[in-house]
């Protein structure tokens, strides 16, 4: 028996105005994102990826449409939904004031955890990204995997139910990403719920159980990799990727186009 997904946009739209004209960022965008996956993203620059997953983050408002939580318009009660996710953004915002266990520890007192709650904790979260050697540094002295390692961590102090990663492993080495696509695999075995804005089609492709290819701001399609690429027939992700862009670069906006028959999700 299928769940009911976790989140649901209906015919979101975002429209920005600026010296007169209007920019179309989203046109009409619905889609379902199932619980316990990681839920890809994709887009070229100014696709419109990054202001949808910035409105199911709350950190911008949608023109019209709606953002249902299991079921439950997120906009009846905000306060409430946001202690059920998580936001990894690609600006850190880590100050070098507090160290490692600090920045832990107060984030888990702003989101309401007791001293001792809080303590217990990060405790965890140090053991479980590994960062017991780096409790007393300042981020500054983290090397750029293991801040990222550190904002993940952050923002799941509060336990919740969804992660929101925003470009997570945008400058890392080769080496740093992959531990990070570790992490992320670990989250998803727990069962936690996963968007994942990406550029990188192989991170996307290793890591994603549904992938959303959106296009001039809309829903260009959503299925599978696996069902992507067979579709296709191409080898890889990123091939599949730049086909869909090319095939579009002529097309007009108006109207969704669903290229696929993949996962209904």
């Amino acid at each position: 028996m299928a769940t009911s997904p976790l989140i649901s946009c209906r015919q979101v739209v975002k429209t920005y105005r600026s010296n007169k004209k209007s920019v179309h960022a989203l046109r009409s965008v619905s889609l379902d994102i199932p619980q316990g996956c990681v839920f890809a993203l994709l887009g070229a620059n100014g696709a419109g990826k990054t202001t949808l997953s910035s409105i199911i983050a709350t950190l911008a408002k949608p023109t019209s449409g709606d953002i249902l939580y299991k079921g439950v318009s997120i906009y009846h009660d905000l306060a409430d939904y946001r202690r059920h996710i998580g936001i990894c953004p690609q600006t850190t915002g880590l100050g070098d004031s507090l160290t490692i266990e600090q920045h832990l520890f107060y984030q888990g007192l702003y989101y309401g955890l007791s001293q001792e709650a809080s303590t217990n904790r990060t405790n965890e979260l140090i053991k479980q990204f590994t960062l017991e050697q780096y409790r007393a540094s300042k981020p500054s002295e983290l090397s750029g995997g293991y801040r990222q390692r550190l904002v993940i961590a952050r923002s799941l102090v509060h336990n919740p139910e969804l992660l929101i990663l925003d470009e997570p492993t945008v400058g890392l080495d080769p080496h740093a990403r992959r531990n990070l696509w570790d992490v992320i695999r670990d989250l998803r075995s727990k069962g936690m719920s996963i968007i994942l804005t990406t550029h990188y089609l192989d991170e996307a492709q290793e890591l994603a159980d549904h992938v959303c290819i959106i296009d001039k701001g809309q829903v260009k399609t959503i299925a599978t990799p696996k069902e992507l690429m067979s579709l296709h027939n191409k080898q890889n992700l990123e091939e599949v990727f730049v086909e869909l862009m090319n095939s579009s670069c002529d097309a007009s906006p108006s109207g969704t186009t669903n290229t696929t028959k993949g996962t209904n999700v």
